[in-house]
């Protein structure tokens, strides 16, 4: 199943919409690139196993 999820780039702070495969797991992390300014962000991604909320969260990548 996959479900949309919005996050702040943690470089240039613009919103970006990322695909989230809620069968992947409930606790995800993975480097995703900023839809503008083309930066690595690392992405961690909780979601609650309840109600499928996605809590997303960006961090720089080194």
């Amino acid at each position: 199943m996959q479900n949309t999820s919005e996050y702040r780039c943690a470089f240039c702070g613009e919103l970006n919409t990322t695909f989230i495969d809620i069968s992947a797991g409930l606790q995800q992390s993975y480097v995703e690139d900023c839809q503008v300014c083309c930066r690595p962000n690392q992405l961690y991604v909780s979601i609650d196993d309840h109600t499928l909320d996605i809590d997303i969260t960006a961090d720089y990548v080194e």
